[in-house]
């Protein structure tokens, strides 16, 4: 079976960028599900085709094939049929990396339900917060860890809750997963199908770096997108196996770990961990031999810190980083190490790919890359107009034309009261006018590459000058000293504001006047003297949002 997704494409072979921007188009087919038209049809054309590798730090193994996905996916669709859930019901899985996500998300694709993926950091406040914002109707987790007690804790204050179901242990006051998904059929198939393509498929909340998190809404298209991140980014291939470093809780688990993926016939690679060792992601590579890498550049910092020549990693043909800044310092060593460049990106929950190293290009380390032929993007001032190239504008993507595949839908109505399930109003603050703001500020340069700044929030005006956070960041990772830092502006009578950078040390160093010399000096060495930190804070650790994003606005709070 050839690989799927070239059937949902215009065209599907390209030579050069130019003539993917120009070329590169999805079909939009009637009625598209991914439960029924990818993981059962290539289970029934090619039912030993294999779709996930999963293992766990206590060295248990399971190599799932389609028509194993399939078949669990039908048995566990019948099981929350039986329990009452039904077409628009929303069901939160707190699920990890355990196996058993890909068997619930595409359960509830079949049923027309709304998956609610959310990581198991959260507490009692979030979880409240969450069921009573999105009216959660039932809550899948597995037990371990302290999320089940926080749930326990929380459900009297939510009455939408119809169910809570254990993975991996029973519990009481819980359905027990074991037990009760023995009562599904495997063949379950209903008559008719009930979904439609602009229906609510899937509800991701945001991060929450500022306020509280929204909820992000998409369609039964969305996967299609995924075609791109897949195919044009990761490089997956057909008989692959891809490993994307990432929790089902958020977005770029839907990225990197199922929908792109098995569109391009790829298997994925889940390690099952509590804690991050890079000898352990190493080993798996190693072991498993996965053939296309995906995390953010620091996992590939750490694992360059290992003995790279113990592990045969040869298997690696293509790597890709998103989430944070890429210093040409680790990427020339990784390509020195493995003979690998590192491939960069820029997507939100809201969107798929919008701004990619794509193949045929050449990496920039520290750019995005360019603008992917999925959406309209530009980058615009402050009155919408188009900026010159050197000129710093928000990154929007147009939409005169109408929402591509792959766009959000908007933000979820809270408690959803029934009817229309997007929040208009609060969809309209940053999709307007025509044009979607993803609220990131960048610059293009001569050559049509994009080049990230910050958020609006956090953009700096100092003397005049617009700094960003993230050159200056960049800058001070590539130092053996800083292990983590945020760049945030403080008040200054002379220059309206000044860059702080607040610094998480390496072990082996301390906090000292002589350092803070030395850091300034190297920033003022590695980019523009202007934009280096005139304040310099050491702290133990930084604040963070439970996705692990920086929260800058928690930084300038304190000042």
């Amino acid at each position: 079976m050839a690989q799927l997704y070239k059937e949902y494409l215009e065209e599907h072979e390209f030579g050069s960028y130019e003539d993917y921007l120009r070329n590169f188009q999805i079909k939009r087919p009637e009625n598209f599900n991914f439960s029924f038209d990818v993981v059962d049809r290539i289970a029934m054309e090619e039912p030993g085709k294999r779709a996930m590798v999963w293992c766990d730090t206590e060295e248990r193994e399971h190599i799932f094939s389609f028509s194993d996905i399939s078949r669990e996916s039908k048995r566990f669709a019948s099981m929350l049929y039986r329990l009452g859930i039904r077409k628009g019901d929303r069901v939160m899985l707190v699920l990890r990396r355990h196996y058993t996500f890909w068997f619930a998300i595409t359960a509830l694709h079949r049923l027309g339900a709304i998956a609610v993926p959310a990581t198991n950091l959260l507490t009692k406040k979030d979880i409240v917060y969450r069921v009573q914002a999105a009216s959660i109707k039932a809550i899948i987790a597995v037990n371990h860890g302290s999320f089940p007690g926080y749930a326990d804790e929380a459900v009297p204050e939510c009455p939408s809750l119809s169910f809570l179901m254990a993975v991996g242990g029973g519990r009481e006051g819980w359905l027990d997963y074991e037990n009760e998904v023995l009562t599904g059929d495997p063949s379950y198939d209903p008559d008719t199908r009930v979904t439609k393509n602009d229906d609510v498929s899937i509800l991701y909340f945001t991060s929450g770096t500022s306020g509280m998190p929204k909820m992000v809404v998409h369609d039964y298209l969305y996967p299609l997108g995924h075609i791109q991140t897949a195919v044009y980014w990761h490089r997956c291939v057909e008989n692959g196996l891809h490993f994307t470093v990432a929790e089902t809780g958020w977005a770029k688990s839907s990225w990197g770990k199922l929908y792109g993926q098995w569109l391009a016939g790829c298997a994925v690679m889940v390690y099952d961990f509590e804690k991050f060792v890079p000898r352990e992601i190493l080993e798996v590579i190693s072991k498993y031999k996965v053939t296309s890498f995906c995390a953010p550049p620091t996992i590939y910092r750490f694992m360059m810190t290992e003995d790279m020549k113990k592990y045969d990693i040869s298997s690696l043909k293509a790597c890709s980083i998103a989430g944070e800044p890429l210093s040409p310092e680790v990427f020339n060593n990784w390509r020195d190490e493995t003979g690998l460049e590192m491939r960069e990106c820029f997507g939100q929950t809201e969107l798929c790919v919008a701004v990619c190293t794509f193949p045929w290009m050449k990496p920039n380390p520290g750019s995005m890359g360019k603008p992917t032929p999925m959406f309209d993007m530009d980058i615009v001032d402050e009155e919408g107009n188009s900026c010159a190239a050197g000129e710093v504008g928000e990154i929007v993507v147009r939409t005169r034309r109408g929402r591509p595949i792959g766009m959000f839908l908007g933000y979820f109505m809270d408690g959803m009261p029934g009817g229309d399930p997007i929040d208009h109003e609060r969809t309209n603050v940053i999709w307007h006018d025509g044009m979607y703001h993803t609220q990131d500020l960048a610059w293009r340069d001569e050559w049509g590459y994009y080049w990230y700044v910050g958020r609006a929030d956090d953009v700096i005006k100092s003397s005049g000058y617009r700094i960003g956070p993230f050159e200056v960041e960049s800058a001070l990772l590539e130092h053996p000293a800083v292990l983590e830092t945020a760049i945030t502006g403080v008040p200054d009578p002379v220059r309206g504001q000044v860059v702080k950078a607040t610094i998480v040390l390496r072990k082996g160093y301390e906090p000292s006047d002589a350092l803070v010399k030395e850091l300034q000096d190297h920033v003022k060495h590695a980019t523009a003297p202007y934009k280096y930190p005139r304040v310099v804070e050491f702290v133990d650790e930084l604040p963070k949002t439970i996705s692990g994003k920086i929260r800058r606005s928690a930084l300038r709070e304190k000042g």
